[in-house]
């Protein structure tokens, strides 16, 4: 992409990232960005606010986020970079993207990434027109501290995510996972109805230090037309107050109607930490009376019914559901999928099994982004 600014005076080229951040951050501004990479005579006219260069040979380098696809109607391009872009929450964007890179008689873009097994990245891998590169951990160890180096293969040499993360593996499903990604991707959307109800969901960690399992935050809703979305995760490792902090910002900004939380480790500690955070938050305590997988599977069955959809992409939400099976539940503390599970049973499970039918008198509207 450098050589192509240098050679093609006048050209137009996209960044685009999964945020505005990660496009001005890293793209433009990071170790191994533009700025660091270009000769000092081409990067004297970056405008850090717009995330836009103007080389003296005319050419402009131009950043998008990933986050607003509607940004990337209109503009048209000769090259683009795309980094990341297993991990763009709407991934319209590259779809976005390429019907505008159509200028000049040989359009390309190049997308940086870790191999997630998303749909975008499977179709481009499986696209005759796509050249795949791989580059290992291995071959970048000069570039990585020895003691960051050493901890992460000790960590995940072997295992299924060093696979994809060290190896640059395009891994396929898990045999025996209660959820699939094409199920996933084939109920995705980015435009919700209006909200009869909306959830907030917490599986608290029993600890809170760097070594502790996140604490899983996940906000749902159910809409007019009886389906459940998936809102947002906001699944963090903080300290109780912190995670309670960022549940009850998540209540008011997604207009919810109660917080939900598994009591089972934190008793009453998770009501009195919400409470102090905001003690007008209504509180509904849950208890896991049954094993996970037990509690999971109605859950994976609505989807199989076609009747849960995620608004956007989850990458670590989605992880975890592709890789829970029953008899080893991916090795880890599921949280993000726990929190799932709790606000679509607060939402279907147990209205269904008691046969009511709730209506509530006034929709939530939602905007999608």
């Amino acid at each position: 992409m450098i050589d192509y600014s240098i050679e093609h005076p006048g050209c137009r080229i996209a960044v685009v990232a999964p945020t505005f951040g990660d496009v001005s951050g890293t793209c433009f501004q990071g170790e191994s960005g533009l700025m660091a990479s270009l000769p000092d005579s081409c990067a004297t006219g970056y405008n850090k606010s717009l995330a836009e260069l103007t080389m003296p040979n005319g050419t402009l380098i131009k950043g998008f986020s990933a986050d607003q696809p509607n940004r990337l109607r209109g503009p048209q391009f000769h090259f683009a970079w795309c980094d990341e872009p297993a991990s763009f929450r709407y991934p319209e964007s590259w779809t976005m993207l390429m019907l505008g890179l159509r200028l000049g008689d040989d359009p390309r873009c190049v997308a940086t990434t870790t191999p997630k097994p998303v749909k975008l990245i499977r179709d481009l891998v499986k696209d005759p027109n796509t050249r795949v590169t791989r580059g290992t951990s291995y071959e970048n160890r000069d570039n990585l501290a020895p003691a960051f180096f050493e901890k992460i293969i000790k960590q995940y040499e072997g295992t299924r995510l060093g696979r994809q993360e060290l190896m640059a593996e395009v891994l396929d499903d898990v045999p025996g996972a209660l959820w699939q990604r094409a199920q996933i991707d084939s109920l995705r959307v980015s435009i919700v109805p209006d909200m009869y109800r909306v959830v907030v969901a917490i599986d608290p960690a029993v600890s809170a230090n760097e070594d502790s399992d996140e604490t899983g935050i996940i906000v749902a809703g159910m809409g007019v037309d009886g389906h459940g979305y998936v809102l947002a995760d906001l699944t963090c490792r903080l300290s109780p107050d912190g995670w309670a902090r960022r549940a009850v910002t998540g209540y008011h900004q997604w207009q919810a109607d109660r917080i939900v939380a598994e009591v089972n480790n934190g008793g009453d500690m998770v009501r009195t930490t919400v409470a102090t955070v905001d003690a007008r938050v209504p509180y509904k305590a849950v208890h896991a009376s049954r094993g996970k997988v037990v509690r999971a599977e109605p859950i994976a069955a609505l989807y199989e019914q076609g009747r849960i959809h995620h608004v956007g992409t989850f990458d670590e939400l989605e992880d975890q559901q592709c890789s829970f099976t029953p008899d080893n539940l991916a090795g880890t503390s599921p949280d993000r999928v726990d929190a799932l599970v709790w606000t679509f049973t607060e939402l279907f499970v147990e209205v269904e099994e008691r046969e009511e039918r709730v209506i509530w008198d006034e929709p939530v509207r939602i905007s999608a982004y």
